[in-house]
């Protein structure tokens, strides 16, 4: 069974001087400005489709993660994931890199099971699947006691 979500953006003008909005419409969360200037320069306040891309994959991997740790055993007790998602405009425009930067706390469990339930996290998130197409996703691990 497929579930579905839905966002839509409106934009008025060209791309370097024209600006948007976009709309979470399945979960009515809010409606956000975006800007090419917002996305490729500072955010002065608006948002881009890499930040969204940000929130999804840790969103995304945090979730996978914490399925990974319950299968093999473990209970975690916080998992904080950052990702950082790079726009570069230099050599495309393209998203060039993913960083995903993990700090966990799950007693019990070793370093190496660690790692491995980290990495196949990683492997199985949906949202990392469907941004295969980045050169370069990568996966900083911490086990914090």
């Amino acid at each position: 069974m497929a579930t579905t979500r839905s966002a839509r953006t409106v934009w008025n003008g060209d791309l370097f001087s024209g600006s948007g909005q976009t709309t979470f419409e399945t979960s009515g969360i809010g409606t956000y400005d975006i800007t090419w200037k917002a996305r490729a320069e500072q955010s002065e306040g608006k948002t881009s489709p890499e930040e969204l891309i940000a929130a999804a994959h840790a969103s995304c991997y945090s979730m996978a993660l914490s399925n990974v740790l319950k299968e093999a055993g473990f209970a975690p007790e916080s998992l904080e994931t950052t990702a950082e998602v790079d726009f570069d405009t230099t050599n495309g425009p393209l998203i060039s890199e993913i960083r995903l930067v993990l700090k966990a706390t799950v007693p019990g469990i070793d370093e190496a099971a660690f790692q491995e339930a980290a990495q196949g996290a990683k492997e199985g998130c949906p949202v990392s699947k469907a941004l295969a197409s980045v050169p370069s996703i990568t996966l900083e691990a911490t086990l914090v006691s």
